[in-house]
Formats: C-alpha cells, sequence, structure tokens
C-alpha cells in the first residue's frame, strides 16, 4: 500500500530529509548536554532512528529499514558533522528546524501507520504504532539524556497530539477505502499544520482536574522536540 502512494525513489528521499531533520534535533540536545563526538552522534542516531526502528520490530520487519538502507545509517553522520562543526549557526536557524520537525513528524505518523497495516495489524494498533514511529526517537533521546521526555512535560507544546491526528486519518481512510496520494497527503499536511499552530500558540494538554500541584513552567528551550 505504501508504495502505492509515493513512488520508491520519492518515499526514500522523504525519509532521508525526516531523518536528517530529527538527527539534528537529537545532535543539538547532545551539545547542549556538553557530550564528546560520540555521544553526539548517538543521540543524532536514536532521534533520528529510534521510531522507526521499534515499528519494525514489532511488525517483524527484519532486518529493520535502519540497517539494510545504508543512507538511513549515514544522514544522522551528516547531522553530527554538521553540528558538531557548526552548532551555533545551526542554533540561529532552530524555527527553521522546528518547522522541519513538524513536516517529519507528519510524515512519519502517516508513513509508519501505513506501514504497520501493509504487515498485518489492525486498524487501531497501526495508528499507536504511526504515533510511535513519529515520537519514538524523541522520547529516547530524552531518556539518554537523562531528561523528562518532551512527550511527558506539561510544560510543552503540542507534540503527539498532531501526530495521533495524522495517524487516526490514516486509518479512517484505510476503513472507508479512501487511502490515496491525496489523503495521506492530507493526513501529513493536517499534522503538520497542527504541529505548527502548536508552535506559534502554544498549545498544551490539560493536566489533572483540581490538581495540587507547586511545580512550576521551566523557562522553554528552543529545541526540536
Amino acid at each position: 500500500m505504501l508504495h502505492d502512494l509515493f513512488s520508491p525513489d520519492v518515499q526514500h528521499a522523504l525519509d532521508l530529509v525526516g531523518i536528517f531533520v530529527f538527527a539534528i534535533s537529537g545532535a543539538l540536545l547532545a551539545v547542549r548536554k556538553n557530550f564528546d563526538v560520540f555521544g553526539i552522534a548517538v543521540l543524532a542516531e536514536v532521534t533520528a532512528l529510534g521510531g522507526g526502528l521499534l515499528r519494525d520490530l514489532i511488525i517483524g520487519a527484519v532486518p529493520p529499514a535502519a540497517f539494510t538502507d545504508l543512507g538511513y545509517f549515514v544522514m544522522p553522520l551528516v547531522a553530527t558533522v554538521l553540528v558538531f562543526f557548526l552548532h551555533p549557526e545551526v542554533e540561529r536557524t532552530q524555527t527553521a528546524v522546528n518547522v522541519f520537525d513538524a513536516a517529519g513528524l507528519g510524515l512519519f505518523c502517516v508513513t509508519g501507520t501505513t506501514k504497520a497495516y501493509d504487515y498485518g495489524l489492525g486498524l487501531t494498533s497501526s495508528a499507536a504504532l504511526g504515533l510511535a514511529t513519529a515520537v519514538g526517537g524523541g522520547v529516547l533521546r530524552d531518556v539518554l539524556a537523562n531528561e523528562v521526555p518532551s512527550l511527558l512535560r506539561w510544560d510543552r507544546d503540542l507534540y503527539a497530539v498532531p501526530a495521533i491526528v495524522g495517524a487516526t486519518m490514516v486509518v479512517l481512510c484505510i476503513r472507508f477505502d479512501m487511502l490515496n496520494a491525496f489523503t495521506s497527503g492530507a493526513a501529513v499536511l493536517t499534522a503538520f499544520v497542527l504541529r505548527l499552530l502548536a508552535m506559534r500558540y502554544h498549545w498544551r494538554a490539560p493536566r489533572a482536574w483540581n490538581r495540587r500541584s507547586s511545580a512550576r513552567e521551566e523557562p522553554e528551550k528552543a529545541t526540536a522536540q
């Protein structure tokens, strides 16, 4: 089904762009944590490939694409070199990085959901793996960097919700036999726009009703989640 939506060359190019941008976010966090060059490379690889690797292992698509396509492995290393030498300049383009990160989020939640369905999972499970594909690398990145995952932080703009919306649109289109290049593109665009709006207007998920907590909001860090 995935190859019916995008040609293999287009799909591969989009994957590499998404992997590169996710790797940039991981490498930048490693620099902020004062990691050495090996740590930067590890965080870049994990952020870029973690979600897809998790999905492929769950659905039995082995060996995972991260280990069969050299471009998938090399692209995070390119991001590592770029950030290692030019991280002040990359930091100054953080807004652009966040925009591309939002695009990668939209793309991966759709392709992850579709691939999971291709391997025989049900609609709900496919949507869940689409979400994991989009956000899994960021969660692993934060865990390795000894931080509370941004996905779970109440003081961070919505990130998982746009991916959930995109994945849900895909499974609904599958359910009603409407999944094609146009509707899948609409799902990507919807997740992308929702993430941009969340960053622009600082949309956040609600916390527990009548909570009793003295936790205070931390200053927002310039990082792609």
